[in-house]
């Protein structure tokens, strides 16, 4: 599901949970870490936190309807771009009417991120969101 091509970044952290709600917050907490560690402006920190936790929340709510599963989450630091993918290893992006909530997970990650990329391959999920650390919080988003 990783795309191993000269433009991808090896990742600088790699963290692997089950998918489980509780497990969100621990990756929320994680992020938030490297943003203080990185030293990047409160307002851009909690839109990556928020991003991330839609990305995650997405993981627990759909990718496993059978059971558990990991959640993997890494990160990419370039030019003080932070690439952070959330990925599965579950049924992969499919459409469920009978799925709880109302989708906006999504939009939600594509309105704070500078890009977004979703992705699947066979079994599993992925989604890639590129954040600017040096942004501000009003332009972080208008890229995407």
């Amino acid at each position: 599901m990783h795309d191993d091509g000269p433009d991808q970044h090896t990742p600088d952290f790699e963290l692997r949970v089950p998918a489980r709600a509780e497990n969100v917050a621990v990756v929320r907490h994680a992020v938030g870490g490297l943003g203080d560690a990185l030293d990047v402006p409160d307002g851009v920190l909690a839109d990556i936190k928020l991003a991330v936790t839609e990305a995650c929340t997405n993981v627990v709510v759909h990718a496993y309807p059978e059971g558990d599963g990991p959640m993997i989450v890494s990160g990419a630091l370039a030019d003080r771009r932070l690439t952070l993918v959330v990925a599965d290893e579950g049924q992969g992006m499919v459409p469920r009417p009978d799925s709880p909530g109302l989708g906006l997970g999504l939009p939600l990650i594509a309105t704070l991120a500078a890009s977004l990329e979703l992705g699947s391959a066979g079994a599993g999920s992925e989604v890639r969101m590129t954040f600017d650390l040096d942004a501000t919080r009003e332009t972080a988003g208008e890229a995407a």
